[in-house]
């Protein structure tokens, strides 16, 4: 298997690659960083700089990959250093908003519009994208977060209207967004405080999860949104 793991340098990149490394039918991992270059290293791990927001940027990488089984797309935003989720819509900021949307939905569509041939092997494949539960529009129940809301949900629709096209050009590739639950990384360390103990999964129990359902997936569920625990989420 030929794995691609993007956003790599992130608390479930990482995670991904040590245990998809470990895999004795996984050949070889491509994974990306934006700015700095991972410690991490294995003999099966090739590190490439990418901005998977620049079409340029994706395309060039993409020209130096073979063939793909597994994408995995971990890139995503929640808050930057002066910037939180809005609690209100009065904190609402159309620079944010667009920040959003273009880290966390179009990256998705750049990287199926660039590498769509190289799944073209006929050999069963994954593309995946981790999304976030409160990306649901139907299981919305407290508001806020305006703009991370949004954007996932634009990436869910992505996701969807992706495996629509790709069941008739691509029929061997399953497409699906993950929500990888509330996992103690950077993205969420500022939002912890009142998630009980037991809800706030590591690096690698989250990813160990959603690689079970990963590994279950087949192309005749293709198109669809899922909890790490297995259970199919509303868009």
């Amino acid at each position: 298997m030929n794995i691609a793991i993007i956003g790599g340098s992130g608390g479930i990149g990482q995670a991904f690659i040590n245990n998809l490394a470990k895999r004795d039918e996984v050949h070889s991992i491509d994974a990306t960083f934006n700015r700095n270059k991972p410690e991490l290293q294995h003999p099966k791990v090739r590190w490439q700089a990418m901005d998977v927001t620049q079409a340029a940027s994706v395309e060039a990488w993409s020209q130096t990959l073979r063939e793909i089984d597994w994408l995995v797309n971990a890139v995503g935003v929640l808050h930057t250093q002066d910037k939180r989720p809005e609690k209100s819509v009065r904190q609402f900021d159309s620079d944010f908003f667009v920040q959003n949307m273009l880290i966390n939905a179009a990256p998705t569509l750049l990287l199926a519009r660039f590498t769509q041939d190289k799944f073209k092997h006929g050999r069963p494949a994954v593309f995946v994208t981790v999304s976030a539960r409160v990306g649901s529009i139907e299981d919305n129940r407290l508001g806020g977060w305006y703009s991370y809301r949004a954007s996932k949900a634009a990436l869910n629709m992505c996701i969807k209207t992706l495996a629509i096209e790709w069941q008739r050009t691509l029929p061997n590739v399953v497409i699906a967004a993950l929500h990888p639950g509330t996992t103690d990384t950077a993205l969420s360390k500022p939002f912890q405080k009142n998630v009980p103990s037991h809800k706030l999964f590591s690096s690698d129990q989250s990813v160990g999860y959603m690689l079970k359902v990963l590994n279950g997936l087949t192309p005749a569920e293709t198109g669809r949104f899922w909890a790490y625990n297995g259970e199919q989420l509303p868009w």
